[in-house]
């Protein structure tokens, strides 16, 4: 490669990041270790004039073991096009703030920026619903806002999980059994009375072992998973409600589930991506700002973010 490779990172501030746990720590060292340039940026510095996108950003420089732990340069203002790659890194809430900057990506993506990931898809596929796009690998599953369904839901299976689409870190995730008394506010709440779609799923016991995380990059698996195994009295294996992590190589299944998924990750432009699977199921596709590289980094030796780098480069159109 001739030129200079710039990337552009959209992020919440990165003063502000957790560098012991943080994934995007992780992608920027590895993008500084091979020469590359890397610009920080913020949502609302960006914007359109004219048919253009452009931003205001600063170059970041990571300084691993000191203090500060970071240089960053003065602000400047340029087009957005001026960054070969740009990383959507993002925090939810996917809400229309996180939409319009999808709009203003796929403007700079016009003009020669590679998107990670495509702007298209990361409105596409919704972490949730994108999952019924694999019925062959997910648990029985209803995605609607009719009370009288989700009733029925739960008579077949007897024991379910409801969550919104919406919804990230595990947040009004329930657990509803047959007999639960609470089944009528449960969906009143979730549903909104009605005008609100939710997911239903079957629950999976082997959540107790674990929620694995997979991370793929360029449509393949990390050879290793995240468990991110539920506190005492939770059904929740999320680290932000308190799960706790642990490596483990994977399985067969787990090995099938990311082939069935990973040739149409690659055809929507989706080059990193975190699955979610409990037990034998997927659960949950995370596209938009999927974590646990630096744990499964720590733990098995592993380069995830110097992968996606490989694969960045190798997308290049420079």
């Amino acid at each position: 490669m001739n030129k200079p490779v710039i990337i552009g990172v959209i992020m919440d501030p990165i003063e502000h990041i957790n560098i012991v746990k943080d994934s995007t720590w992780a992608m920027i060292l590895a993008a500084q270790k091979r020469g590359w340039q890397v610009r920080t940026m913020q949502q609302g510095d960006l914007f359109t004039r004219d048919g253009r996108v452009f931003t205001e950003s600063r170059v970041v420089k990571l300084l691993p073991g000191q203090e500060p732990w970071l240089e960053l340069s003065d602000t400047t203002s340029h087009e957005l096009s001026e960054c070969h790659a740009v990383l959507m890194r993002k925090d939810p809430p996917f809400d229309l703030e996180y939409i319009y900057t999808t709009y203003m990506m796929e403007l700079a993506e016009l003009q020669g920026t590679l998107m990670v990931n495509k702007p298209q898809s990361l409105r596409d596929c919704n972490e949730k619903f994108f999952t019924t796009s694999f019925p062959q690998c997910a648990p029985p599953t209803l995605v609607t806002r009719s009370e009288k369904q989700l009733r029925q839901f739960i008579l077949e299976h007897r024991d379910c999980i409801f969550k919104p689409l919406d919804g990230m870190g595990g947040a009004s995730i329930f657990r509803v059994g047959e007999d639960d008394p609470n089944q009528g506010v449960i969906i009143e709440t979730l549903t909104q009375h009605g005008t609100t779609s939710v997911m239903a799923q079957r629950f999976i016991p082997e959540i107790s072992a674990g929620d694995k995380r997979i991370l793929m990059v360029d449509g393949k698996a990390a050879p290793y998973a995240l468990a991110r195994i539920p506190k005492a009295g939770e059904t929740r294996g999320n680290l932000a409600a308190g799960g706790t992590g642990v490596g483990l190589a994977l399985s067969e299944r787990d090995i099938w589930i990311a082939e069935q998924v990973g040739p149409v990750l690659k055809e929507k432009g989706i080059l990193f991506a975190g699955l979610d699977v409990i037990g034998d199921y997927l659960t949950e596709i995370n596209v938009t700002s999927p974590t646990c590289i630096r744990e499964l980094d720590t733990q098995f030796d592993l380069d995830i973010a110097g992968d996606l780098m490989d694969a960045i480069e190798h997308h290049l159109p420079i």
